[in-house]
């Protein structure tokens, strides 16, 4: 199954400037680690050297944020979407 991920300004780089991208994947882990094999280097920039996904890095499916539904482990089914959304802070 297939979804389409979302990719931001940032990381199109890695994904030949491409803004969505088809990918297939179970959950949003699987869809993540396939994303990072088709479109190699973009791992690095989701995950931190301990295997987690990095702070400033929310994910979405369907517009709900994973971390309030099963984190990584939330199922995705075809059709969905996931999206990757950088934070922004800073500001006075």
């Amino acid at each position: 199954m297939a979804v389409t991920v979302r990719i931001p300004t940032p990381l199109q780089e890695f994904t030949q400037q491409q803004d969505a991208v088809d990918i297939a994947g179970a959950d949003v882990k699987e869809v993540l680690a396939n994303l990072d094999s088709q479109f190699a280097g973009i791992g690095q920039r989701l995950y931190d050297e301990e295997g987690k996904l990095r702070r400033f890095v929310n994910i979405y499916v369907n517009q709900e944020d994973i971390r309030f539904l099963q984190g990584e482990g939330t199922a995705v089914s075809d059709g969905d979407e996931v999206s990757i959304v950088p934070a922004i802070a800073g500001g006075r």
